[in-house]
């Protein structure tokens, strides 16, 4: 075996065994986070995550240089996400967990139905947090970085958009000086929803670097791992206040 092997082996399970025991220790949290004891069913409530991967079908999204397509990257992620949730035995649903527009792909408005169907779960769903994921794309391959969208229509949206962000840039994206923004109507899940909500735009295709780490399996886990973490973080904040 090469040297450089090794060390990439090496790497490459050192970083395993880091988000095992994250991933361990989330689940921990999250026990005492969002199941409610009998003693405190009264006063704490138990929330279910809508985890809505951006796209689907033939809405592919926003696309790399290299054909990537958002799409995918979405679906990953939110896969990864909602495997964090049911690994830490917390109530969460997908709006998609194949490659499908919800809407009628037939209909002259296939675009708006699909949108109406992701909002329509968190209409659907009692004490519902929405959470999308998409992907980022701007004409300067400069700009880099996970931003987070909230909705106005509740108070909890920016607490949780914030905690997103802090969370990513304290333990993945050290040098990501963005900060989150409420969404207008130009982003209808937000516009609409029914309960708390934030879109995180994870990253940008359009950058060459962020690009090849978006693609990247383990980075895909390590970006997941935050987004839960300040999730449980959130919601713990929010029952101790309530």
């Amino acid at each position: 075996m090469k040297k450089t092997d090794f060390i990439g082996g090496l790497k490459f399970t050192v970083c395993f065994l880091l988000i095992s025991a994250v991933i361990c220790g989330i689940s921990i949290l999250s026990s005492r986070v969002f199941v409610t004891s009998e003693a405190s069913a009264e006063t704490k409530k138990t929330y279910t995550v809508i985890i809505d991967a951006g796209h689907g079908g033939v809405d592919g999204g926003a696309s790399g240089d290299d054909g990537t397509l958002e799409k995918e990257l979405n679906l990953s992620v939110a896969k990864k996400l909602a495997a964090l949730c049911e690994t830490a035995g917390m109530n969460a649903v997908m709006t998609r967990t194949d490659d499908v527009l919800l809407g009628e792909e037939s209909s002259p408005h296939r675009k708006l139905d699909d949108l109406k169907a992701r909002v329509d779960m968190g209409r659907d769903v009692e004490n519902g947090i929405f959470l999308s994921i998409h992907m980022n794309k701007f004409p300067v391959g400069k700009y880099s970085g996970l931003q987070v969208y909230y909705s106005k229509n509740d108070v909890f949206s920016k607490d949780l958009a914030e905690n997103i962000q802090a969370t990513v840039k304290e333990n993945l994206q050290t040098g990501n000086t963005r900060t989150v923004k409420q969404a207008g109507s130009e982003i209808y899940v937000l516009d609409n929803a029914f309960c708390p909500a934030v879109l995180v735009e994870c990253g940008f295709l359009s950058n060459e670097e962020e690009l090849l780490k978006l693609k990247d399996e383990n980075y895909q886990k390590r970006l997941a791992v935050c987004i839960f973490a300040a999730l449980a973080n959130a919601v713990n904040c929010r029952n101790t206040n309530i």
